[in-house]
Formats: C-alpha cells, sequence, structure tokens
C-alpha cells in the first residue's frame, strides 16, 4: 500500500509493505538506485545509512507501541532526497499514522512554513513525533513503576518480582531499539550538509537532542527499576529470614514438648504424675504451661 502527500515543494510517499512493482515504480519515479530500492521490500535487522549522490537511505529501528502490536520491533526506511522523502514501513506505526493525520489537514505544516522547503525538515518533523510518541510510552512504564514501589512496600513483594522482571523487559526492548540512533543519526547529520546545507545542522542538533531525552529516559528508568528491584529483593529476603526464625522456633518448642511427652510414655517403675488421680490434666497443663514459657520467651526475641 501507497499513500502520497505532497506539500508545497515537498512530496512524502508512504509505503506499507511495499510490493516489487512498487519499489519498481518509485525507482524510476525518483531515480532511486536500484539497491536502495531492493531493500524496501523486506525488513532488515540492523539500522545502518547509506549514502548515495542525491539521497540518503536509512534504516532505524523503534520500540513497538505495545498497547497495539505485538511485535517488540518495529522497522521504518527512510529514503530522503532534496525535495522528498520515503518512508517504508512493514507494520502500523502509530506516530507515522499520527503525523499522516496532521499532514491531511495541514495544521502543523502551516504553523512552520519551513516544513515546505526541502525535506530535511520533514524528516525532522517526522523524528520528533516518533522520539515524543516513545517518550510518552516511557511514561506509561514510568506509571508501572510507581505501582509497583507502592505495592513492594505494602507486603506484595514476592508478587512484585514478575512484575518488576516484566517491566524490566520492556525497558531492555526500548534499549536494544534505539541502541544505534545516535550513530546513524551523526552519520546522516554529515550527509545532510550536501543535500540541505550548513543551516540545516540545527535541526539535526534537535533531532539529537529529541533522541538524548529518550536515552536519558530510559538510563532513569533502569537505574530506578534496578534500585527497586535491590528494595524488593531485600524485603522478600527479610521477610523470608522472618518465617525461617517463625519456624525454626515453632520446631524447637514442638520438639522440647516432644522430649517430654517422650519421657512419660516409658514405662518407669517411679515415674512421676503416673498413676496419680487427675494425671492425664497435671501432665497436660504441665506441657501446656512450658509451651507458653518457651512461646513467651522466642516471642520476646522476636522469633515468633
Amino acid at each position: 500500500m501507497v499513500n502520497t502527500y505532497k506539500y508545497k515543494n515537498v512530496t512524502w510517499v508512504d509505503m506499507q509493505n511495499p510490493t516489487r512493482e512498487e519499489a519498481r515504480e518509485l525507482m524510476q519515479k525518483y531515480d532511486i538506485h536500484p539497491v536502495a530500492a531492493e531493500e524496501l521490500i523486506l525488513p532488515t535487522t540492523r539500522s545502518k545509512v547509506d549514502r548515495y549522490q542525491d539521497f540518503v537511505y536509512l534504516v532505524l529501528h523503534f520500540p513497538a507501541w505495545k498497547h497495539s502490536h505485538r511485535n517488540t520491533n518495529q522497522e521504518i526506511d527512510f529514503i530522503i532526497g532534496k525535495n522528498f522523502i520515503v518512508t517504508a514501513r512493514y507494520d502500523t506505526i502509530d506516530p507515522l499514522h499520527k503525523f499522516s493525520k496532521m499532514f491531511e489537514v495541514n495544521s502543523v505544516l502551516d504553523h512552520n512554513g519551513l516544513i515546505g522547503e526541502h525535506a530535511g525538515y520533514m524528516f525532522y518533523y517526522m523524528m520528533r513525533e516518533i522520539y515524543h510518541s516513545i517518550a510518552d510510552e516511557l511514561e506509561s512504564v514510568r506509571d508501572s513503576l510507581d505501582d509497583i514501589e507502592k505495592r513492594t512496600f505494602s507486603g506484595e513483594e514476592r508478587e512484585m518480582v514478575f512484575e518488576l522482571s516484566n517491566t524490566a523487559r520492556e525497558l531492555l526492548i526500548f534499549k536494544h531499539a534505539t541502541a544505534f540512533h545516535k550513530e546513524i543519526l551523526e552519520s546522516f547529520g554529515t550527509a545532510s550538509i550536501k543535500l540541505f546545507g550548513p543551516d540545516y545542522a540545527h535541526y539535526m542538533e534537535a533531532t539529537m537532542s529529541e533522541y538524548t531525552k529518550v536515552g536519558k529516559a530510559i538510563q532513569g528508568l533502569t537505574e530506578s527499576l534496578h534500585e527497586l528491584r535491590e528494595t524488593n529483593n531485600s524485603l522478600l529476603e527479610t521477610k523470608q529470614n522472618k518465617v525461617m526464625m517463625t519456624l525454626t522456633g515453632i520446631t524447637f518448642i514442638t520438639a522440647i514438648l516432644g522430649i517430654i511427652v517422650g519421657i512419660f510414655e516409658v514405662n518407669f517403675k517411679d515415674a512421676p504424675i503416673i498413676g496419680m488421680p487427675h494425671d492425664f490434666w497435671i501432665l497436660s497443663g504441665v506441657i501446656t504451661a512450658l509451651g507458653i514459657f518457651f512461646t513467651a520467651i522466642l516471642a520476646h526475641k522476636k522469633w515468633l
């Protein structure tokens, strides 16, 4: 599926699951190198930048928006020329879809007339929208950590082990997906001078700033996660130690009382209490009293 948008001097061609025929038409219309056109057909596993004479080919991977996708990683291929930009994707990319809606109504574009001068400005606004969307997803992770923190100190340490693991997995997806963005954007920044002139450096700095915000947010959340996990593990270990102390105390009391009962079970000729009136109740009372005594001692020492 191919959607074409045009604003002033710039054309945006958005391709979802492009076919070989669509790639060939694009190659002929915009004088795209056959190698670049061929690479649009199938997704790739690594991010990269390829410089051609009249355009730059970028491959960037982004974390999938979890509320609407099952995959953990999404790819966008960019072909950026002087007056055109091509995006190829293999799934619905939420921020690109949102950007296309804004493009249709021209609400953002009319606000800043620079976007019509060349495709570099459009690339900047696309990337800004994508990074803002990633930041919103990270806020959702932050909310999850806040909820985990509250539940951790509410006595749900065991349940939070799984929650922390799931959150760690989410952050790992964000980290891996954006790991090579810095190098890719820096390489594109160098190539963009040839395409758009030195004045475009300001917009590349702004794009790098958006990426840096996302990177710092991921790092901050990862550090918070590690601290919260250590706290949860400490609380869980303390609770487990308390349980072990309680079980040890109970075992000690029952062992002592069991020994006493065992002594009276032996058929001694001169066994005290045995044979006296009410011997059962006397022996039961003695054992109960001893049990209460030992329980009080262990409770005082906070073993129970």
